[in-house]
């Protein structure tokens, strides 16, 4: 017990070791909220780079509806749209 309440005797031991303490833990932007901090930026990252890939593909369709049967396979096969004498089944698979 004598051998580690004199390291604490020394001004400069026990200086840092205070400071390290609230820098680490009692302060306002303490160890715990960095690391949350840099969860959620990779979070966030990870999410940019998903919007950046739905934003090239939407970039691409857009390209594309300029021709008139894109646009009308478009509107069939994704919004379901059709003629007034026709009728669409739709089969799915399980």
């Amino acid at each position: 017990m004598k051998k580690y309440l004199f390291v604490f005797k020394n001004k400069y031991i026990l200086a840092i070791s205070i400071f390290l303490v609230y820098n680490l833990f009692l302060d306002e932007v303490d160890i715990f909220t960095i690391i949350n901090q840099n969860k959620k930026l990779s979070g966030l990252r990870s999410a940019q780079s998903e919007m950046a890939l739905k934003l090239k593909e939407t970039k691409y369709v857009l390209s594309q509806i300029k021709d008139l049967s894109y646009l009308e396979k478009l509107a069939r096969e994704e919004k379901m749209f059709k003629k007034d004498d026709e009728d669409i089944f739709v089969i799915t698979y399980k």
